[in-house]
């Protein structure tokens, strides 16, 4: 067994304020004024993504293609697979989640990024996780689907997974992997929310579909989307990164065009402007929008009971920020709320099986990267 237990250690977190507002937005809420304790937990290789095991335990993966499963306390892990990633740049093994089902038919799904014919892309693959105690395995790895095309290029792979509300359908995020156009080229998975069957089957909107769509595409105009997640009531929410400027979070609705690269609230690196969301423009806007941006990775819908002040609202874990970021929700409206200082870049946010909040920190410029567990306090 791996050891992976860092010494334990409390930091009282203070809240802040939220961050910038914009024209668009009201100013941020003011801090809720209700401090975390921050424990640390254990520490990863690039640690990209997490989720919880029923008895408490979790899986982790790391970008370099190892799958972890590490004890409820964090102090032991060890590799249950090793995925044939390609690991340049923003690639890697990125997101684990449990198949509706998990407790009968122990079933797996992983995203990363892969090279084929034409260069790379990112690919959903589903194994088992076997049960003999102690020495577990994921076994049957198979490749379920695969982004099209695969181009050159080592970045915006998204592959964020979430599974519908109906325990049928599961929900695939496609980076537009720094192409622009694809996100609105219909033939193209890229820059696309799309919708499959849980065996990898296209499933997407059937308005798109017979409108010439690839026939996983649910919605489009997206750019690199690291966070999907249903809300209780059934909506579904997604983040992602903007370009120079204009990180977003948007409500996902079927068949509907996001606007990416024809509008943004941000510019492109190179300085050359992008028109702004404007109402009546065609496309759908973001809920909310950060401009400086927080560079949002992970995001978890808060169910919990440890802060039921938060219960329905996101979460996501800010990268060049630093921070982690509360969404207020209301129904199908969102607004800023807080906006912590984690002094870390925070790659991935969880709820866990009592109702606190677990945070990865990014380990992907070749530092470790720390689990974080986030108590009241």
């Amino acid at each position: 067994m791996r050891l992976a237990a860092l010494a334990l250690a409390t930091t009282l977190i203070a809240c802040t304020d939220a961050g910038p507002s914009n024209a668009q937005q009201a100013a941020p809420a003011a801090a809720s004024g209700k401090p975390f304790t921050v424990t640390k937990v254990a520490d990863f290789v690039a640690p990209w993504a997490m989720t919880f095991l029923p008895d408490g335990r979790m899986l982790v993966t790391e970008k370099a293609g190892q799958l972890l499963l590490v004890s409820a306390d964090g102090k032991t892990s060890r590799s249950i697979a090793t995925l044939p990633v390609d690991a340049a740049g923003q690639g890697g093994l990125m997101d684990v989640v449990l198949a509706p089902g998990f407790a009968t038919n122990r079933q797996v799904y992983l995203s990363y990024s892969a090279s084929g014919p034409g260069g790379k892309g990112v690919v959903l693959a589903r194994g088992t996780l076997s049960e003999a105690r102690g020495a577990e395995q994921l076994t049957g790895i198979k490749e379920i689907f695969r982004a099209t095309p695969f181009v050159e290029g080592d970045g915006h792979y998204s592959g964020r997974i979430a599974f519908a509300p109906d325990g049928k359908h599961l929900f695939f995020t496609n980076g537009e992997r720094q192409k622009f156009e694809p996100a609105q080229d219909p033939k193209a998975t890229l820059g696309k929310v799309l919708r499959l069957t849980l065996d990898g089957k296209p499933a997407g909107d059937p308005a798109l579909t017979a409108k010439g769509f690839h026939p996983a595409v649910w919605t489009y105009g997206h750019r690199n989307l690291l966070g999907i997640a249903f809300d209780s009531a059934g909506n579904l929410w997604e983040q992602e990164m903007g370009p120079k400027g204009g990180d977003e979070v948007n409500l996902i609705r079927a068949g509907a065009n996001y606007g990416y690269p024809r509008v943004s609230n941000g510019d492109h690196y190179d300085g050359k402007p992008i028109p702004d969301h404007a109402p009546g423009d065609g496309y759908e806007a973001p809920k909310v929008w950060w401009n400086p941006v927080i560079s949002p990775g992970g995001l978890m819908i808060y169910s919990g009971a440890m802060f039921p002040e938060w219960k329905g609202d996101i979460f996501i874990g800010g990268l060049s920020s630093k921070a982690l970021v509360r969404v207020d929700v209301t129904g199908t409206t969102a607004a800023k709320g807080d906006q912590w200082d984690m002094g870390t870049r925070i790659r991935e946010v969880e709820q866990g099986p009592d109702g606190a909040i677990w945070l990865l920190e990014d380990g992907g410029r070749g530092s470790n990267g720390t689990l974080m567990k986030l108590t009241k306090g």
